[in-house]
This record gives C-alpha cells, sequence and structure tokens, in this order.
C-alpha cells in the first residue's frame, strides 16, 4: 500500500493537499500516481499568479511510460511552484509527500477541504481502483 500521510486531503485524480495553517494548501501528487507513473522526467507546472478552477488540467508530470495531466485539486490562486522540479522531477519519486511538492494555492473560499477525501476515505478509494 502506498504510504499516506494522515493528516492531508485527496482527490479521486490522486493529488494531495496539505493545509499550511496560513491560509494556503501545498498541492503534490500521491505516492500511488507517482508510482503508477513510474520514473519522471518532466514536470510542467501553473504560472504563479493564474487562477485555477476545481479540475482543470493546469499541469503535467512525464514519465519514461507516460504523461499525465495534473488537475487543479480547488479554485484558487497559485502563490509559489517548486522550481527545483525544473531539473530534478525525479524528487517526486523520491519525496512526493515533501520535497517533491508541485505548487501553493491560496484557496477562493475556507470551504473547499470539505470536498476532498480525508485519509481513511481516499484509502478506500484506492482499494476500490483494485
Amino acid at each position: 500500500m502506498s504510504e499516506l500521510p494522515s493528516d492531508f486531503f485527496y482527490t479521486q485524480s490522486h493529488e494531495w493537499l496539505r493545509d499550511n495553517g496560513d491560509g494556503t494548501l501545498t498541492v503534490g501528487i500521491t505516492d500511488h500516481a507517482q508510482e503508477q507513473l513510474g520514473d519522471l522526467v518532466y514536470v510542467e507546472l501553473p504560472e504563479v499568479g493564474t487562477h485555477l478552477t476545481t479540475g482543470d488540467a493546469c499541469g503535467v508530470v512525464e514519465s519514461v511510460k507516460a504523461a499525465s495531466d495534473v488537475y487543479a485539486p480547488i479554485d484558487g490562486e497559485v502563490l509559489a511552484v517548486n522550481e527545483t522540479l525544473a531539473e530534478t522531477p525525479e524528487l517526486i519519486n523520491q519525496s512526493p509527500y515533501a520535497d517533491g511538492w508541485l505548487f501553493s494555492i491560496k484557496p477562493d473560499s475556507a470551504e473547499v477541504l470539505k470536498n476532498l477525501m480525508n485519509t481513511e476515505a481516499y484509502r478506500a478509494y484506492l482499494d476500490s481502483e483494485g
């Protein structure tokens, strides 16, 4: 079973969100997603200042096997991107929940997390995917 931090939130498209406690959230892809993709070789991230809408493709992660869109997990403004990934996309494989974060976002609403899965719900979702 993939590693799952207990205090994160998750989407069905395998993005994770961490509440930074200051009104911002950090976004990345889950350990499960990076395992499915394999060794990452390229990452395209949204521009700082871009306003994202939930469900819209906002980036790409590309591996030796496939390219996959990253979807906006919530509505909000991109505040920062992980510039290190341009040179070392494999950080996502090595540390998907820490060094391999993708971007931080300021949500449009404080209510956004209620529409996401907690760790237990995401684990059940992964189990149901088989």
